[in-house]
């Protein structure tokens, strides 16, 4: 393969001939609305690939997507710039990638048995734009959907076809032009017809008013700040509306700062979103105001940049999301009011509805509160949320060496299985010297939580975490317990993953992959956003799971480059060139059309 890869006003150049001697280049462009190309461009490794699996009598194969940035300056010499005195001269020695190279998605061979097993067998690049920070993609993939992938510094999100993989092609994308009322898209949810939700957390393009469709106007202080939207997408990332995330009056002013401040205070920064089309809602849970995560090495001025709350919307009309409530999280035993961003309630990353008809909860989790919150419905005028499990008491699940403080745990992804029979957890763990000079930190991984009992209790449901020995040890009666546990980079703290997806895919005996509501795998990413200090070992694992609920690294899903467990993104060389490192944050299981039956 040729190293130069020149399209438009972009060249990257690059040499992969030692480490990928055949590669089939493959581009697929569109037209955006600012009338420019956009592309991804497929670098496929054909020895991996040997025609098509079905073809040559080999089992169809189960991808791993894993949507990841190019490692560059601004990324590596974070710890560096923020340990100089007032200087950014020198010292910058641990700089890998100086020059930004193509952000791409990862397709990795995840069919257990094949020869190919952990295997890198395309990096699709997108371009023309750079330094993106690819964030989240969808929670799950079903058959037929689009795959929604968002840029969280270029505002922008791409719309992926899958329907021919290892091969992918680019059905649109959306520019910042297109959401003026907001920025920095984090996460999408994918209804029945084929169209998507996506939250994006920050304010809008220009500070200022901006007026919706519906009439409201909302007063925002720009680019990553606040309020955020939630943004209804088409199939081929065209944007078919915005509706405002915070409320007329605004919210609580003493639990919800700006920066610059607002007339009207506001948490309005949606992060997660799940939606329960058959009840009409969409719950979607604040984080915090982006601007003050991603333009390190500025340190937080408040605590209460990181927001307490959760909201609930009427989705009768699909393309019209109407806010219904704002709800605020309450602090819990290990509440310390001398250090409120480790309260319970702090950084409402992500939440998960219930599945099935007879269930109308949800769960949310924290991520420097290190705490999991439930409301039994969702569809209440004011969902009451509490808290029903503390992180604390997995941690010595994980790892034995944890102490039992689920304080600052770092948690991101949460998720039900989709049988209503389990929570799954992945948590970094608390970085060495978060609480204390002499804080040890905690190994992060991953946990699960048996939730029958607590959703088949329905509203009356019993068990408190009150006291900070239940914080430490389970609420009891109907709260959740832990069932399995695994750590991730084990006795290095604050290295474990922020991320993670269930495998929903089966092969059955007719040789064709069926939809399954019992996840026999899981796969989890060790990165957040360099920036934040969060960076990771750049890795990605997969877990097994088992009926029961325990979870076991896979020992046989190894880079094919070190031989060691987990996939290691930071390498040299990709299918794309010699690129060097690169930052993996989220993952899908999908399957190609030709290889589902239902």
């Amino acid at each position: 393969m040729a190293g130069v890869l020149a399209i438009g006003a972009v060249t990257y150049t690059g040499s992969n001939t030692s480490a990928y001697a055949d590669v089939q280049v493959v581009t697929d462009a569109k037209t955006a609305a600012d009338g420019k190309q956009y592309w991804v461009q497929n670098h496929l490794v054909t020895k991996d690939l040997a025609a098509n699996a079905r073809a040559a009598g080999g089992t169809p194969k189960k991808w791993l997507l894993v949507w990841a940035g190019d490692e560059n300056i601004a990324d590596t010499a974070v710890k560096d710039i923020k340990n100089l005195p007032g200087s950014l001269g020198g010292g910058l020695t641990k700089i890998k990638n100086a020059l930004p190279g193509p952000d791409f998605l990862a397709v990795i061979d995840a069919t257990q048995g094949s020869p190919s097993y952990g295997k890198v067998v395309n990096t699709a690049t997108v371009g023309p734009l750079v330094e993106n920070e690819p964030h989240h993609m969808q929670y799950v993939w079903h058959q037929g959907n689009t795959v929604y992938a968002g840029a969280l510094f270029a505002a922008a999100t791409y719309a992926f076809d899958v329907s021919a993989l290892p091969q992918l092609k680019l059905k649109g994308i959306s520019l910042p032009t297109q959401t003026l009322g907001g920025s920095v898209p984090d996460a999408y949810w994918v209804l029945k017809d084929g169209t998507a939700y996506g939250t994006y957390m920050g304010g809008p393009v220009v500070p200022g008013p901006y007026t919706y469709s519906d009439g409201s106007t909302q007063i925002g202080n720009g680019f990553a700040g606040s309020p955020g939207e939630v943004v209804h997408f088409d199939q081929n990332g065209q944007v078919l509306s915005q509706s405002p995330a915070a409320t007329p009056q605004g919210d609580n002013a003493k639990l919800c700062d700006d920066l610059p401040q607002l007339g009207n205070p506001t948490c309005a920064n949606p992060h997660g979103i799940q939606a329960r089309e058959d009840l009409n809602t969409l719950v979607t849970s604040d984080y915090a105001e982006p601007r003050n995560i991603i333009l390190d090495p500025v340190k937080q001025p408040s605590p209460y940049l990181r927001r307490p709350t959760i909201r609930t919307w009427d989705i009768s009309d699909r393309n019209h999301p109407k806010l219904r409530a704002v709800s605020y999280l309450q602090d819990g035993p290990r509440a310390d009011p001398a250090d409120p961003l480790h309260s319970e309630s702090r950084a409402v990353m992500e939440t998960t509805v219930t599945n099935l008809p007879g269930h109308k909860g949800a769960f949310a989790e924290t991520m420097q509160g290190g705490a999991v919150y439930y409301t039994p419905d969702i569809t209440a005028a004011a969902p009451r949320w509490r808290e029903v499990f503390d992180d604390g008491a997995a941690n010595k699940d994980i790892y034995a060496a944890n102490d039992s403080n689920g304080a600052s745990s770092n948690g991101g992804w949460i998720q039900t299985s989709p049988d209503d029979k389990y929570l799954y957890r992945a948590i970094v763990g608390r970085q060495k010297g978060t609480l204390s000079a002499d804080d040890p930190g905690t190994t992060g991984g991953v946990y699960v939580l048996d939730i029958q009992k607590l959703l088949a209790a329905g509203v009356n449901y019993k068990g408190s975490i009150d006291t900070k020995l239940k914080a430490q040890q389970g609420g009891g009666d109907d709260l959740p317990t832990v069932v399995g546990a695994a750590p991730i980079n084990a006795g290095v703290p604050g290295a474990g993953p922020h991320w993670g997806a269930y495998d929903n895919w089966d092969l059955g005996s007719d040789g064709y992959y069926h939809e399954t509501d019992q996840p026999q795998h899981l796969a989890v990413s060790n990165y957040f956003v360099a920036r934040s200090g969060l960076d990771g070992d750049h890795k990605v694992n997969l877990l097994n799971i088992g009926t029961d609920g325990n979870v076991a690294v896979d020992q046989n899903f190894r880079d094919e480059f070190t031989g060691q467990v987990g996939i290691n993104f930071n390498r040299k060389s990709w299918p794309h060139g010699d690129f060097g490192n690169a930052k993996p944050h989220s993952e899908l299981f999908v399957i190609a059309d030709a290889d589902i039956r239902k």
